[in-house]
């Protein structure tokens, strides 16, 4: 029986700022290249690089019952990177590390909003389990689906999202799973003034269809299966945003089922210098897209841009304050990962 796993696209959140992390564009290979385009919504799991703590719990013991983790100061959101030298990056390990302090006090290593501090607990002996405790619900794995951007021709490396997976406080993500897996839209919560929207998805689990090696500040990267069948995608050159001119383009983004569909947009303004990546402002103007989503939504980060028949970067941010404009990557700033 097929395996579904519910998400939502609420962790790929538009990113503050993204450095570049790839390789120049100005290659005779690069100019000559051909690409597919993506469009269709993938699904992958991150490591949290460590374990991240998502609620409370109380530990009861002959003394009656406690929450060391959260009388010492911890909050959700705060994640657990070492305990007393020893390095945390799964549940199991937490576990163990606890299991070696014999119910002394420890000293934590805990990230919160991107900076490192530490921080003493005593952990309580559990009554019913005899194992030690700190009192906190963990995760060590984020899931997310985001938008493959393209599949290079020659090799089938893709690219996708654009920008990096969450937001600034969680930049040591690691790959936690290299399988990537293709996602079937099953809703859209539209965008509206002040709220962005979302793409809600199921991982298709029976659905392998690439393996992913890379995550940085301008997207996800790996390597798709040979298997998958890539004969309906229409293949295109690459041109860098230089090459870009005001006007209509159009991007590829799947918003119901697994099947990209082609809407129109306008470019608004083209800048190849700007420090955040953030090469293009665009308008949607499909009547379409914007009667179904409202415009650009979170899981549409990686939708190809294409003008003139060329691939020429990827939606990456929505505007708040209008849902219909965003901001896109210059594909040169993809390309080589």
């Amino acid at each position: 029986m097929r395996r579904l796993k519910f998400l939502s696209a609420a962790l790929l959140v538009a990113v503050l700022a993204v450095a570049f992390c790839g390789v120049g564009y100005g290659t005779a290979a690069a100019a000559t290249e051909e690409y597919y385009l993506g469009g269709m919504t993938a699904g992958f799991s991150l490591s949290a690089g460590g374990t991240e703590i998502v609620g409370f719990t109380e530990i009861e013991d002959e003394n009656g019952r406690h929450r060391p983790a959260e009388e010492a100061g911890l909050k959700v959101g705060d994640t657990i990177c070492a305990l007393n030298g020893i390095r945390i990056k799964k549940i199991g390990d937490l576990g163990a590390a606890l299991e070696l302090c014999g119910g002394k006090s420890v000293v934590l290593l805990v990230r919160r909003n991107g900076e490192t501090a530490e921080t003493t607990v005593t952990p309580v002996k559990d009554k019913k389990s005899g194992k030690y405790k700190l009192g906190v619900l963990i995760r060590d794995t984020l899931s997310g689906i985001g938008t493959v951007t393209y599949i290079r021709k020659s090799d089938l490396r893709f690219g996708a999202l654009g920008h990096a997976v969450c937001d600034e406080n969680k930049s040591e993500l690691e790959i936690a799973e290299k399988s990537v897996y293709l996602c079937s839209v099953i809703g859209v919560n539209k965008g509206k003034r002040g709220r962005a929207g979302e793409l809600r998805g199921l991982f298709m689990n029976d659905k392998t269809i690439a393996s992913a090696d890379t995550v940085c500040d301008v997207g996800l990267y790996g390597t798709f299966d040979p298997c998958y069948d890539l004969s309906a995608c229409e293949c295109v050159p690459a041109a860098p945003s230089k090459e870009a001119t005001i006007g209509r383009a159009f991007i590829y983004s799947t918003i119901d089922g697994v099947t990209p569909q082609q809407y129109e947009i306008a470019i608004a303004k083209v800048d190849t210098s700007h420090a955040e990546h953030k090469n293009y402002v665009i308008k949607v103007t499909d009547k379409r897209l914007i009667e179904e989503t409202g415009g650009i939504v979170q899981g549409m980060s990686g939708s190809p841009i294409v003008q003139n028949g060329k691939l020429i970067g990827a939606i990456t941010h929505v505007f708040i304050n209008d849902p219909t404009r965003g901001y896109g990557i210059g594909i040169e700033n993809m390309l080589g990962n």
